[in-house]
């Protein structure tokens, strides 16, 4: 068989390929059903006087041609249509780490604060985090990954996917308000631990979901201390130690507690640095933009180790064009029912 032949051959493939052992169907019918014995059809006989001569024995004949092609074709295609042939298409490997990512932002009234630099303005604390977190998201594509904003609340506001387009998105439409205006770190480190515990795989899995082997990581971005939840900090980094989940904390703002000089609202780096070092992550300070760029990559690189993964075939279902014909044929066949 030639190249180009083979080539074109799998290049299709069929979903149900034994539905076309119903094409001679029609003809098996005919030679075992009974035929039917004359003189019971409901037919009325015509004498051929009453025809006229205007219609010939020829037309009749064609139309009779034209209406059995139509039939046989209109069967075709409804078992072509059954068959389900698709198009088999190239298919890019993705990417693969094997990685369970859940990313915990602080959406307090403090990151409305414009202390950040971002294309030459001045920004708030909120948007630098959104533009630098989105990218980072998107760069992780091959991971599962998630989002849980806390403010009084904890809310997960991506559940963990590997769709990192749609979670950047929710990143960025994360405003300040929607969970309150004040700081729990330790509830928010909690729902994220939830969302990645094993233990609860069975009740938040969905299709595609990793085993509970995987690598699982929080990252924790807070520039507060805690201040609202029923939880401390610590003792939720303790249980992340637990279950093998890492937290890298990532410390925002230019002020902290050791250097507050009566400023209000400022960023617990003492606490943030322990939950990192308990659960065996890594804490990072952020005071600029420029910090925060080299933390996403930082992390990016700590979580690195992606490789290609097998790549899964995709396939193009083309059953709608013969489904089409048949209902051609059926309107054709409608047509010319009258003149046969």
């Amino acid at each position: 068989m030639p190249g180009w032949l083979t080539a074109l051959a799998s290049s299709f493939d069929l979903a149900a390929p034994l539905a076309l052992i119903l094409l001679p169907l029609p003809l098996l019918a005919a030679r075992l059903m009974p035929a039917e014995a004359v003189g019971n059809s409901g037919a009325l006989r015509v004498p051929a006087s009453l025809v006229g001569a205007a219609r010939t024995s020829a037309p009749v004949a064609g139309r009779g041609r034209g209406r059995t092609l139509l039939t046989w074709t209109l069967w075709a295609a409804l078992v072509g249509a059954l068959a389900g042939p698709r198009l088999v298409l190239q298919a890019t490997a993705l990417p693969a780490s094997g990685r369970e990512i859940m990313i915990a932002m602080d959406l307090s009234g403090s990151m409305e604060r414009r202390d950040f630099a971002l294309d030459g303005e001045t920004v708030s604390r909120l948007t630098a985090v959104k533009r630098i977190g989105s990218d980072f998201i998107r760069r992780r594509a091959g991971d599962r990954i998630g989002l849980v904003i806390f403010a009084d609340q904890a809310y997960v506001a991506a559940s963990p996917s590997f769709d990192t387009a749609t979670v950047a998105h929710a990143l960025e439409e994360a405003n300040i308000g929607l969970v309150g205006r004040s700081t729990g770190i330790g509830d928010g480190l909690g729902l994220a631990l939830r969302r990645l515990d094993p233990r609860d795989a069975g009740q938040d899995a969905g299709a595609g979901q990793p085993p509970p082997s995987t690598a699982k990581v929080v990252i924790l971005l807070s520039d507060g201390a805690n201040n609202a939840g029923q939880t401390k900090p610590q003792d939720v980094a303790e249980l992340a130690r637990d279950l093998g989940i890492k937290v890298y904390t990532i410390a925002l703002g230019p002020r902290d507690l050791a250097n507050a000089d009566g400023e209000q609202d400022v960023v617990d780096v003492e606490t943030l640095r322990e939950m990192a070092q308990v659960s065996g992550g890594k804490a990072f300070r952020v005071k600029t933009t420029e910090d925060l760029i080299a933390v996403a990559d930082a992390i990016d690189g700590l979580e690195g180790g992606r490789a290609k993964a097998p790549p899964l075939p995709l396939r193009r279902d083309l059953w709608p064009w013969p489904a089409a014909l048949a209902f051609l044929c059926a309107a054709g066949l409608l047509a010319t029912r009258r003149g046969a």
